[in-house]
């Protein structure tokens, strides 16, 4: 196998009028994605694009997964944007791919043309049931490689300039092969969308969709904002897979959800992107004994999730759930400063070595140059692996155990400290639903952001009996929630921005 498309194309003629995607308000069955899959293909390539960057700028629907897939298709790879994204990000975006076409949707037309756009935009609706030139299309597939790329998937530069990952057939397929085997997916999952479609993220629905003939539902965004609701909505739809962020299970149990309505179908739960408290995973467990738990572990660069975990014991505080083991055709190294693997215990930056790495930045070989390197330990030929910028050990069970990211690691009264570490001691607390620490590198200052129905005067106090003082945070700050980047992940950035321009 070498092509994702071959798996919509061993499925759809098996299932053709099963449910594949559906959104709040459209869905399409697998003959229906087919079809306007190679619709959609036929039309780009007879307008002469191939093996090049073509924008998906729609509203996230069923109708942009199937744009996706009509990319593939024509030769060329896609490039998912969202219409909620910001102006400024979406033409920094624009600047790196410089694209010649871009496909958008009744809610996107005007934001694409008001950006000054100068190439060609093909509006979906126009172009999902061009009629097929198999013949087109048997020419582009003859000349496939799986080393092709598939998407570029933008995340956030540390300059504030977007970085464009690419990733190929190869690689989204072994992951694709070892995440379902992992996870147990089958023709009977079903399966509840939360990510953007613009992330990575969203291949662990995607494309085991196509491979299993399963069925996907993109959940409104809305919903997340009230938890209740959002269960219910997993109980209407018998949702029984979800591979989620972190935060967005916890929104669910911090707020006492399941006194009031538990996910009834639910048996497979898959989650991400950030350490999960254990106090709110075991109410997880609790609610949902039945259910299978896996953490997954994995950035962008390495098509999406390397490493995977399934529960198999009992957490308690101050446990940490490992991410386990990389996935198949995929090593994990750990590196210390000085290049030499760490020993059992010892903490080193996770570099990943495989065909999950993928092919860089798009257009950017300088930041290509700077995190996919030659393998130190090998001096005989080239070999390239992603230096992750993440830390981790290995436990006593030979499990990984991510610590933090590099960039959370400070030097504070002589002591190097994780502010991991401590905002792992507050999520222990009774009443806290989430927390944040940042340092102010200026006045050598931690400071403590959290959520929750305690007091500051009784969190510090208990801190001040929990943590050694070269770790006690200086400002303790209440909020009323915590902000969120788009994939999930906590906004590290704005809490400090907030900080250190004098705001609470």
């Amino acid at each position: 196998m070498n092509n994702i498309l071959e798996y919509m194309e061993q499925t759809a003629p098996r299932v053709p009028d099963k449910l594949a995607f559906a959104g709040e308000n459209s869905e399409l069955s697998f003959g229906q994605v087919f079809a306007r899959s190679k619709g959609i293909g036929t039309a780009l390539s007879a307008r002469g694009y191939y093996r090049e960057p073509v924008v998906v700028y729609m509203h996230k629907s069923p109708d942009m997964v199937n744009a996706f897939f009509g990319v593939v298709y024509s030769g060329c790879f896609y490039v998912p944007i969202d219409e909620e994204m910001p102006a400024h990000r979406i033409g920094l975006i624009f600047g790196a791919l410089d694209p010649r076409v871009v496909i958008c949707d009744g809610n996107t037309r005007d934001k694409a043309e008001a950006l000054g756009f100068g190439g060609e935009i093909l509006m979906f609706d126009d172009i999902r049931d061009t009629a097929e030139d198999p013949a087109a299309l048997a020419k582009i597939r003859k000349a496939a490689l799986d080393v092709d790329p598939i998407y570029i998937v933008f995340t956030s530069g540390s300059t504030g300039v977007p970085k464009g990952v690419v990733a190929c057939h190869r690689s989204v397929i072994d992951y694709i092969e070892t995440l379902s085997e992992a996870l147990g997916f089958s023709s009977e999952t079903v399966f509840g969308n939360q990510t953007p479609l613009y992330f990575d993220a969203c291949l662990k629905e995607l494309y085991p969709t196509l491979k299993f003939g399963a069925t996907t539902y993109l959940i409104p965004k809305k919903l997340f904002m009230f938890p209740v609701k959002l269960v219910e909505y997993l109980n209407e739809k018998r949702i029984n897979t979800v591979c989620w962020v972190v935060s967005a299970l916890t929104m669910i149990s911090a707020f006492g959800t399941f006194d009031t309505v538990k996910p009834e179908y639910l048996r497979t739960v898959a989650f991400g992107s950030e350490v999960f408290p254990i106090k709110q995973f075991n109410l997880w467990r609790q609610a949902l004994p039945e259910a299978t738990f896996t953490n997954l572990y994995g950035p962008t660069e390495a098509t999406g999730m390397c490493c995977f975990y399934r529960v198999d014991r009992e957490f308690g505080p101050g446990d940490v759930i490992p991410i386990g083991g990389p996935f198949r055709n995929t090593e994990i190294l750990l590196l210390k400063d000085d290049n030499t693997l760490a020993a059992p215990g010892e903490t080193g930056e996770i570099c990943v070595r495989g065909t999950s790495v993928t092919l860089g930045y798009y257009n950017n070989p300088e930041k290509t140059a700077e995190s996919f390197v030659q393998n130190p330990l090998n001096k005989a030929y080239p070999e390239i692996i992603y230096r992750t910028g993440d830390l981790a050990r290995r436990n006593d069970r030979g499990e990984l155990e991510f610590i933090s990211r590099k960039d959370y690691q400070i030097k504070h009264m002589g002591h190097r400290i994780e502010l991991g570490e401590i905002e792992a001691v507050v999520n222990l607390e009774d009443g806290i639903r989430s927390s944040c620490c940042i340092f102010d590198d200026v006045k050598k200052k931690i400071v403590l952001y959290y959520t929750g129905d305690v007091e500051k005067g009784d969190l510090s106090g208990k801190l001040r009996a929990g943590l050694p003082r070269y770790m006690l945070p200086h400002a303790v700050i209440q909020i009323d929630s915590m902000p969120f980047t788009p994939n999930g992940k906590i906004d590290r950035k704005l809490l400090k921005e907030r900080w250190m321009q004098g705001g609470q």
